[in-house]
């Protein structure tokens, strides 16, 4: 891993999770439940949270790991407002959490990125990846692009339509610009949101 002086604006910061089980739908109850705490998340495109890694299975409700963490990749001037979410206990559709001692991690500037879900508009992959394309020049990132699945992200009332996405062959700073920005909408449900990875063979 290279290091680089660019210096990006977000940095994550881990929540142990307290708790027995969850829906594995909570992502909609997440961003409520967050929004609740700090009201000034709603209006921020860049705050993310991301995807809580669960037990892999088909039942709609799933036992929490004890090793299960909540993320949340927030502005570094707010690090301090968002670790006050130590020792709160969330209740997602019945689901109570409580989110231990927090602290931070600052984004690495890996060569390979990885989004478990990033949202498409577009009924196959060619033009999602044409959207994809347009972002990342957008950011000035340029890098190897590699579609994974398709998946369908439970909602209240309606489905979200995703792919997974793998970036790889990143420099240093165009890494951590990734990271920083994410990609698409709904980052606050999951999507868009950007973590190291080995290889490509998970997507």
């Amino acid at each position: 891993m290279v290091q680089t002086t660019y210096q990006p604006n977000m940095v994550d910061i881990v929540f142990p999770i307290e708790g027995t089980t969850i829906c594995r739908h909570y992502s909609h109850d997440l961003q409520n439940a967050l929004q609740n705490e700090m009201p000034w998340i709603s209006g921020d495109e860049q705050f993310s949270i991301h995807p809580i890694k669960l037990v892999t299975g088909d039942t709609d409700i799933t036992i929490l790991s004890r090793r299960a963490q909540m993320i949340v990749r927030g502005p570094r001037a707010r690090c301090e407002e968002i670790k006050q979410l130590s020792g709160k206990a969330l209740n997602l559709s019945g689901h109570v959490i409580r989110l231990g001692k927090s602290h931070e991690k600052e984004l690495n500037p890996y060569s390979t990125l990885y989004a478990y879900h990033v949202v498409t508009d577009y009924a196959n992959e060619s033009d999602f990846m044409s959207k994809v394309s347009e972002e990342l020049q957008a950011l000035g990132i340029s890098g190897e692009r590699v579609c994974g699945k398709r998946h369908a992200l439970g909602m209240p009332t309606h489905s979200l339509d995703t792919f997974s996405l793998m970036v790889h062959g990143l420099a240093p700073e165009p890494s951590l610009r990734l990271q920083e920005f994410g990609l698409g909408k709904h980052k606050q449900l999951g999507c868009g949101v950007f973590v190291a990875h080995k290889s490509a063979a998970a997507v």
